[in-house]
């Protein structure tokens, strides 16, 4: 049952990501500006699961392999993250490529803790 959760929830991720990247070409962002933002997204919502599955214990854990192993995985992805980063370093711009690489471990460790203490709090 929990393959077909993390394949269940891994397409979802996958068809959230494809369709926020479609949007973001269209509105002429940069892939990298995108990346950040899913990771971050990605980041926050763990966050949030985190305490719901561990702390709350409110979720089943079929929810980890639906949400966390499945959408979340197929959501955010730190190859993508990479090849952006690789992509400014050739375009010859290696202060945005490290602002991007440092900013997106600073934004989706801040988003995790976001999320987390949103739901304690809660």
């Amino acid at each position: 049952m929990h393959y077909l959760l993390v394949a269940t929830g891994g397409a979802l991720g996958a068809l959230a990501r494809y369709m926020l990247y479609n949007l973001a070409q269209r509105l002429e962002h940069h892939a990298a500006l995108v990346t950040l933002t899913i990771n971050a997204i990605g980041a926050f919502i763990i966050g949030i699961m985190f305490v719901l599955l561990s702390e709350r214990a409110v979720l089943d854990s079929h929810y980890q392999s639906l949400l966390s192993v499945g959408f979340l995985g197929a959501f955010t992805t730190y190859s993508t993250y990479s090849l952006d980063a690789l992509r400014l370093f050739e375009q010859g711009r290696p202060g945005t490529a490290l602002l991007y690489l440092v900013g997106t471990m600073v934004l989706c460790l801040l988003a995790v803790w976001l999320g987390a203490t949103l739901m304690r709090s809660a």
